[in-house]
């Protein structure tokens, strides 16, 4: 679904990714690890178009999305969250989420004056699509509640539901576990393997916690200085010697 081809990207005399080339299955739970420093977010943030690279090719589906603004990258059926949730916390949870779609009607000020049974009756669509999604992700108790209110764990399932308003094809998951606690950490884990099975959406997750990682992607990829270091099932992962000495501080010998 996803081929990143030797792609580069530098800050001054940083070089953040160094000629890095991966790909992502159509289907997959991926996991992307490393060191602080290793290039993971800065490579979130050059595929969704928020920094554009200086060389290589970002392919999506066969088509190049290399360069493109982050709003086109969002139209190709790419959504990502961040490391930390930006939700509007003066909203309530289900408008943080009835938000998301594009080409309300209710957003043209003539069809608010024109055609204001068109704009409920798309409204009341997107309200029913927003219930769902929060029953999915185990939010729709508190559906009336203000953003703000939630607690970080409750936030990072709210980053979650926001992106399935989108329909995307593809989610990349900055550090979902982090801050969590682990009963909301095993809630999200759920979350996402029942968004992959009962609607296809394919995951590439950024995360920290080895036991999230190792018991919810596979495959998983090792970033090292702006590159690939190794890819593998986690049971290979876990007995690569880079890898273990490297990132996982041998408590998977």
């Amino acid at each position: 679904m996803l081929e990143i081809r030797n792609l580069s990207k530098s800050f001054g005399g940083l070089k953040a990714i160094d000629d890095c080339s991966l790909a992502v299955k159509k289907g997959f739970i991926t996991g992307l690890i490393g060191p602080n420093g290793a290039g993971k977010t800065t490579l979130f943030d050059v595929l969704t178009g928020f920094h554009k690279p200086d060389n290589g090719e970002i392919l999506f589906n066969g088509r190049r999305i290399d360069g493109l603004p982050p709003h086109e990258v969002f139209r190709r059926g790419i959504c990502r969250t961040f490391q930390i949730p930006r939700e509007f916390g003066t909203m309530t949870v289900l408008e943080n989420l009835m938000l998301v779609p594009e080409g309300q009607r209710g957003e043209s000020i003539w069809s608010a004056w024109l055609r204001p049974t068109l704009v409920q009756t798309q409204e009341e669509e997107i309200r029913g699509r927003a219930l769902e999604v929060l029953r999915l992700v185990n939010l729709l108790d508190l559906q009336d509640e203000y953003a703000a209110n939630l607690s970080g764990g409750q936030k990072k399932l709210l980053e979650l539901a926001k992106t399935m308003m989108a329909d995307p094809e593809l989610v990349f998951l900055d550090e979902p576990g982090a801050g969590v606690n682990r009963t909301l950490m095993r809630e999200l884990a759920e979350r996402i393997k029942e968004l992959r099975a009962r609607k296809g959406v394919t995951f590439l997750i950024i995360e920290h916690d080895m036991d999230l990682v190792m018991s919810l992607c596979d495959p998983v990829i090792v970033m090292s200085e702006g590159r690939k270091l190794a890819e593998g099932e986690p049971a290979a992962i876990r007995s690569d010697a880079r890898v273990l000495e490297a990132y996982l501080g041998g408590q998977y010998r």
